[in-house]
């Protein structure tokens, strides 16, 4: 299965019960069809490099997280989907870090 990276932002000043209940749902969509999730980090809030606007509001600041996991890519379209309409998501997007992890793009900031 392929590596892949989540990056999401979410709304800012999001309590953090709903932050916590995106990303378990995010990875619970991944975990039920079969993939594995490798890790998370949370980035925190920051400001967006330019206006955001989503849900009929305009965003200037956001709650960024990533996500590492293993699955199918029809698992990514599935949770792309799910995370478009999701009214706490701002943006999001998958990067595709290797075919397996063995063979992945080593991360600069966790090498060595």
């Amino acid at each position: 299965m392929p590596f892949y990276e989540l990056v999401c932002i979410a709304r800012a000043h999001l309590a953090e019960s709903n932050l916590k209940d995106l990303i378990k749902t995010s990875a619970t969509q991944v975990l039920q069809r079969g993939g594995v999730v490798r890790g998370f980090d949370n980035w925190g809030e920051m400001k967006i490099p330019h206006r955001i606007k989503r849900h009929q509001a305009y965003f200037t600041e956001g709650q960024y997280w990533i996500m590492h996991f293993d699955a199918n890519p029809l698992i990514t379209q599935d949770l792309g989907k799910k995370l478009s309409v999701d009214s706490r998501v701002l943006r999001h997007t998958f990067i595709k870090l290797g075919d397996t992890l063995e063979t992945s793009i080593a991360r600069p900031d966790k090498s060595q």
